[in-house]
């Protein structure tokens, strides 16, 4: 009797589980928040010129620092019209409907009781708006094609419009706060993802997804993005106080987790510089000046590294072994905490040393580039030879 199972049995399973997970991916609000976060994030940076602008003292730091939880309120309200209006689209309802109905719920749903202004309004929304400005968008874009369905486009449009904002009236009338609810939600999920655990997890999903041509990422943002913008935010509170910074794992970790993009494929590209098979080395040269902004989609696909079980070992370790010497090296105040939120397409090194104002992040980001080189340098070579023998197979046919 066998144990094992067939090599045949094995693929089918594995094409399976890929393609489930592929469907998860590619659904329509997932689909849609990939396309809506990285359009909000102007957002973020409308609001944060516009409060440190309007702030009447302190320095351009302190000013950064006061006006950052602000800012995530801007863009929260921007990201709810966005993604109604992207997911409208995919549904094929009315995208003006969508977004008129998300934003009315949206804004009856805001904290006005922790507010004397439209400032201290975006501030008391903070980073938990995203969640809001995420459920509130899915909500309603669901509701509404399911009434078009329903009842057809006119009716079923009004019938659930009417629903999601007479719903969002009537918790705000018995003074049920959506925000103050998901400060609530989101609390316990920033605490037990401070830690190194939770960034390992984190760190291995995603360069997991990404080997099987999964923009690990992307799938993931709608729930690991707002809870470590918001201790990112707490960081950053805690800087314009004076005070000890609270959380280690926050957005501007990842930084160092990741030099390169998913993978940290900044050490594998400057080893693949080296090769002696043509093609790598002008893959290499092509994908360089991305690269140094984390940009490594172009690496993914065209060396490729997706689908690739030559360099999928060292895809998933080095992340790994990044985020533990990185953690352990911000726990033992080695390096200071991620502080400020530096978007990852800041050019290494600055990134870092931005996010942390601690000259000693440059030498931590060049130990991990080291430890990158040393990790992929063997699975290198091996891809190197596996390279050239099949140019010389091809050769020889020739």
């Amino acid at each position: 009797m066998h144990l094992t199972q067939p090599a045949g049995a094995r693929h089918a399973l594995l094409d399976r589980i890929v393609s489930r997970i592929r469907a998860l991916a590619e659904s329509p609000e997932l689909v849609a928040i990939r396309q809506a976060l990285p359009i909000s994030f102007a957002g973020l940076f409308v609001g944060l010129a516009y409060f440190m602008a309007t702030q009447q003292r302190g320095t351009l730091l302190e000013r950064f620092s006061l006006t950052f939880g602000a800012a995530f309120g801007v863009m929260a309200t921007l990201l709810v019209v966005v993604l109604s209006y992207i997911l409208a689209n995919r549904r094929r309802i009315s995208p003006v409907v969508a977004v008129s109905v998300a934003f009315a719920a949206f804004a009856i749903s805001l904290p006005y009781a922790r507010a004397t202004s439209f400032e201290s309004l975006m501030k008391a929304l903070g980073s938990s708006g995203l969640f809001l400005a995420i459920g509130v968008a899915v909500i309603t874009d669901d509701a509404l094609a399911l009434g078009c369905r329903r009842l057809g486009v006119l009716a079923g449009s009004v019938a659930a419009g009417a629903l999601v904002v007479a719903t969002a009236a009537v918790l705000a009338f018995f003074g049920i706060s959506l925000t103050g609810a998901l400060d609530v939600a989101i609390a316990p999920l920033g605490n037990l993802g401070d830690s190194l655990a939770a960034l390992l997890i984190i760190t291995f999903v995603e360069t997991l997804l990404w080997t099987v041509g999964i923009h690990g990422p992307a799938l993931l943002a709608a729930v690991v993005l707002p809870v470590y913008l918001n201790l990112q935010l707490q960081n950053t509170e805690a800087l314009a106080h004076n005070q000890p910074l609270p959380h280690i794992v926050t957005v501007s970790m990842f930084l160092f987790v990741f030099p390169g993009g998913a993978g940290a494929t900044l050490s594998l590209v400057i080893l693949l510089l080296r090769s002696r098979v043509s093609r790598i080395r002008t893959v290499a040269l092509a994908t360089l000046l991305p690269s140094l902004a984390n940009a490594n989609e172009p690496l993914m696909f065209g060396l490729p590294l997706v689908l690739n079980p030559l360099l999928s070992v060292p895809f998933v370790l080095t992340p790994l072994v990044l985020a533990v010497v990185s953690w352990w090296a911000m726990h033992l105040g080695l390096v200071a905490r991620p502080a400020i939120y530096m978007p990852s397409f800041v050019p290494i090194p600055l990134g870092v040393f931005f996010a942390t104002k601690d000259w000693r992040s440059i030498v931590l980001m060049a130990v991990n580039i080291a430890l990158g080189l040393v990790i992929y340098a063997p699975f290198v070579a091996l891809y190197e030879r596996h390279e050239r023998q099949r140019v010389d197979a091809v050769q020889d046919a020739a």
